[in-house]
């Protein structure tokens, strides 16, 4: 089956030289889309990767999110992972993250009880995907 392919460069800092990040997407199945980031995430570019990434969510479809080439990853960018996380359960999504050193590292803080789907690398990520469902996970502790 083709791949599509679509490049979205983020918006750059005037004047630094550099592009901070940019966006990839591929559909490797009708309702399966990969989407990669590399470079720097933070909360310059936060808004549009959150943004991307959604553009990418199909009901009843799966994500395959690859950050494993991020270099840096600013904590307000924790907040896109939280909304495509709720944008997935919201439409039935099944999706998984792979991170990067740099993202790992805020997971461990912003995200303790491991409540977000990750997987090692891409080839384990399609693997969870096909096999099973996201098992359901309890979030807020019951009130007596």
């Amino acid at each position: 089956m083709p791949t599509i392919s679509v490049a979205k460069r983020a918006t750059p800092i005037p004047g630094d030289g550099n592009d901070r990040a940019q966006f990839s997407s591929r559909w490797l199945w009708p309702t399966t889309a990969m989407v990669s980031a590399t470079g720097e995430l933070d909360a310059a570019n936060a808004a549009e990767f959150t943004d991307y990434g959604l553009e990418h969510v199909r009901t009843d479809g799966k994500l395959v999110l690859d950050l494993s080439a991020v270099t840096f990853f600013g904590a307000a960018c924790f907040a896109s992972l939280h909304t495509v996380n709720v944008r997935c359960v919201g439409e039935n999504v099944d999706w998984v993250l792979i991170p990067s050193k740099a993202v790992s590292r805020v997971l461990r803080i912003c995200d303790p009880d491991a409540a977000l789907p990750t997987s090692s690398d891409a080839t384990a990520a399609l693997s969870s995907l096909r096999t099973e469902p996201r098992p359901l996970q309890l979030v807020a502790k019951e009130i007596d």
